[in-house]
């Protein structure tokens, strides 16, 4: 995986796109070593996975305009296909998924960043999807995620423009959960993760899924992933002890994952 780097870190991981040179650009072997990076969690020991781009300049600066130019629409068709699959196994990984944004999330970089449960940024980082200025439309589900983040009005407004928005406004609208000086991004995700880590996993991979797989559904369909989502927690040694420790009035022992 020549550009992504899987670096584990107690029970947290990095997935970074280290492709500094391009901006840590999007080509076909970017999204190539992502999805093998994904493959090679240890769901086991990771409970929260961090993206992040390598470099202080760029998350992801777009998809790489050099290998899109000469596209013909079968080709362009393919390429996003490829994007969008790795980004939608990105969306339904199993563990929760944390974007620490530093610098430019443009395009391909901002659909990366919105397959990922939430964000996080640098207040240096700029987003936007300005490919209707290279006479594109987004690819990698821009025209899908955004308006579900930030609602169809501001996703029009962005998509139709192709303006970039910087992190306070990233956050006005929603796009982003917070903003932290460029020095501090990266602790905060890794203290947000642990956080996340520290909670029992089964229950929290369990609400992820109910989330997602609800999100597109009439609520009295949804309510049904949440029932199954709960039922599924009871009987495994997490709930048995945190319901335990609640009951006995004691902090409750290192959740195991079983």
């Amino acid at each position: 995986m020549p550009f992504v780097k899987y670096e584990p870190k107690g029970d947290i991981a990095y997935l970074v796109i280290d492709r500094p040179e391009a901006l840590n650009a999007l080509n076909a072997q970017v999204l190539a070593d992502l999805d093998a990076a994904l493959d090679a969690v240890d769901l086991d020991l990771i409970r929260c996975l961090i993206v992040r781009g390598a470099g202080e300049k760029s998350f992801v600066a777009g998809a790489d305009i050099a290998q899109m130019k000469d596209l013909d629409p079968a080709g362009g068709e393919a390429f996003g296909k490829q994007g969008n699959d790795v980004f939608l196994k990105l969306e339904s990984f199993p563990i929760p998924v944390i974007a620490a944004v530093g610098g430019y999330a443009l395009g391909g970089g901002c659909e990366l960043a919105m397959a990922c449960d939430f964000r996080i940024c640098s207040d240096t980082a700029v987003f936007g999807q300005p490919e209707v200025g290279l006479g594109i439309t987004p690819g990698f589900g821009g025209t899908q995620r955004l308006a579900r983040i930030v609602g169809p009005g501001m996703a029009k407004q962005m998509i139709y423009t192709a303006r970039n928005i910087k992190a306070d406004e990233a956050l006005r609208i929603g796009l982003v959960n917070a903003v932290y000086p460029t020095g501090e991004l990266y602790a905060a995700a890794e203290k947000l993760a642990s956080t996340i880590a520290a909670n029992a996993p089964i229950a929290v991979r369990a609400c992820k899924k109910a989330i997602n797989e609800g999100a597109a559904l009439a609520i009295a369909d949804a309510v049904v992933c949440e029932e199954k989502a709960f039922g599924s927690c009871f009987q495994t040694g997490d709930q048995q002890e945190g319901m335990g420790a609640f009951l006995e009035k004691r902090k409750h022992e290192p959740f195991t994952n079983h």
